[in-house]
């Protein structure tokens, strides 16, 4: 009969101080850990880091106060548990520890034992996520259209900011993975897109993810698409489901940015979609291919309460209004999106206008399209509620 091994805790080690180096050596040899590898200089393992697969780091200083600039430079490559270790530290160390975000302070010379113990308790709580974000699940928006050009990257990304201005928890996500601008959009240039993810070594967790998204200054969090569109067929329908369920545990909105087609990360993103934001434009192309695509979503049995058209360029004299759009595709326009010449001044300036221009019509229309989406989020809830109390009182 084989016996049962228990999974190792992945460890690495940053910094030096007296006796960092035996200790690494010794816990290199326990038969509960694994020791991934040292670097006395953060910024040489920045790649190891933000690999998502390590569930404790112990950092060295030889300083006698706590090292705060050093500690930071490992939070923004990793959310693993870090235990921070001193020779002969002193109070004001672990003064400042209590006040950081750290697990742990070890002050050698410490029994093997002790360090094994402090280890695997800040591994174990590191998957740890808010309350509030453990008792309901965040929402999926998806923002489409079945043709290029409608502006869904801009709608998309002005969305997700107007979230995050408002002080919801919001990842955006870039799913148009052979050619998405998301992130140029957004003006910032990515080191990590969603292929480095999806290739990345370990199991998906909180803490994974959190190491290969980029931070917006706006405090949104960006997934971008990848940087070669031949990266493209890596990241499977699999890889997004995971990433999807994973994400839902960390945010209140994860807004998805599509490609105009129906493929298997789309269908992926549709399964575990809450509300899916279609974009119709006034010209024929547009609505002829709105029209397939709705007959495609009727196809795969998606719920027709979760869909929500909005107009762009509403207001532009083209020949067609939006009474004709609603006739041809028998749909009821939710929400309207004026031409506003400030959209494409804030592209090429990589400035969305939500945070550049609030004022301006289109950011105005924004902040309306979120309204329609928390209200509709907000009466399924009392209605689920509802319905909750309801078969309580039947029972």
């Amino acid at each position: 009969m084989s016996e049962q091994t228990t999974p190792r805790t992945r460890l690495y080690f940053t910094g030096n101080c007296d006796g960092f180096n035996e200790l690494r050596d010794a816990l290199a040899q326990h038969p509960e850990l694994e020791v991934i590898g040292s670097s006395e200089h953060v910024a040489q393992a920045t790649g190891v880091l933000a690999g998502g697969h390590l569930e404790c780091i112990l950092h060295g200083t030889r300083s006698g106060a706590f090292p705060a600039d050093e500690v930071a430079a490992i939070r923004e490559q990793t959310r693993a548990p870090i235990v921070v270790v001193a020779a002969g530290g002193t109070a004001a160390i672990l003064d400042e520890a209590l006040e950081a975000d750290v697990s742990d302070v070890l002050l050698l010379p410490q029994m093997i034992e002790n360090v094994v113990f402090t280890v695997k308790k800040a591994s174990h709580a590191k998957r740890a996520v808010p309350e509030s974000s453990r008792t309901q699940l965040g929402r999926v928006v998806t923002v489409f259209s079945p043709k290029g050009g409608t502006g869904k990257t801009v709608t998309a990304s002005n969305f997700a900011c107007t979230l995050t201005k408002q002080g919801r928890r919001t990842l955006l996500l870039d799913l148009d993975l052979q050619f998405g601008d998301a992130a140029i959009v957004l003006g910032i240039e990515p080191e990590k897109t969603i292929y480095d993810l999806v290739v990345a070594p370990g199991e998906l967790d909180f803490e994974k993810l959190a190491g290969y998204t980029t931070k917006h200054p706006c405090g949104l969090d960006i997934l971008p698409a990848p940087l070669r569109p031949e990266d493209a067929e890596l990241v499977t329908e699999s890889k997004i489901t995971r990433l999807l369920e994973v994400a839902r545990e960390c945010y209140d909105v994860i807004v998805v940015d599509t490609s105009p087609f129906f493929h298997g990360p789309m269908l992926a993103t549709l399964d575990r979609t809450d509300d899916l934001l279609v974009l119709c434009g006034l010209d024929v192309p547009t609505l002829k291919n709105v029209r397939l695509a709705m007959q495609t979503l009727e196809l795969l049995s998606f719920p027709k309460s979760r869909i929500r058209f909005v107009l762009n360029r509403a207001n532009t004299k083209v020949g067609l209004s939006k009474r004709e759009v609603e006739s041809a595709l028998r749909i009821t326009i939710d929400v309207e999106m004026p031409s506003d010449r400030a959209v494409p001044v804030s592209v090429n300036q990589g400035a969305p206008v939500a945070l550049s221009n609030p004022g301006c019509d289109f950011a105005k229309a924004i902040a309306s399209l979120t309204k329609v989406v928390v209200t509709e989020q907000k009466a399924k809830g009392k209605a689920k509620a509802g319905r909750r109390r309801l078969s309580l009182a039947r029972s």
